[in-house]
């Protein structure tokens, strides 16, 4: 599986999440996984809300349209973005 795959319409992201950094930012590649850092940390949660909400951001969607489908509690994550509007210049990249 490569980092971000189509799955009819929606795309999926395989994620390697480093919390509690300076910014917010999708460094690269991290082996077959596409490297975020965020600033929030891993507690309560909050990382995960923090995820779901920059990427509803970037690929401009509703919240409620990107899900952790795989590794909610650890750092290798698997996101569902459904129908995104548009694909950021920093992952198209990766398609």
């Amino acid at each position: 599986m490569s980092a971000i795959t189509r799955q009819d319409q929606d795309l999926l992201l395989a994620l390697y999440v480093q919390p509690k950094a300076s910014r917010d930012e999708l460094v690269g590649l991290h082996g077959e996984e596409l490297k975020l850092v965020i600033t929030a940390p891993p507690v309560d949660g909050k990382a995960n809300a923090h995820i779901c909400k920059l990427l509803a951001k970037a690929f401009k969607v509703p919240k409620g349209k990107v899900s952790i489908e795989r590794g909610e509690l650890g750092r290798h994550k698997l996101v569902r973005i459904q129908a995104p509007e548009i694909i950021p210049d920093d992952f198209a990249q990766f398609l």
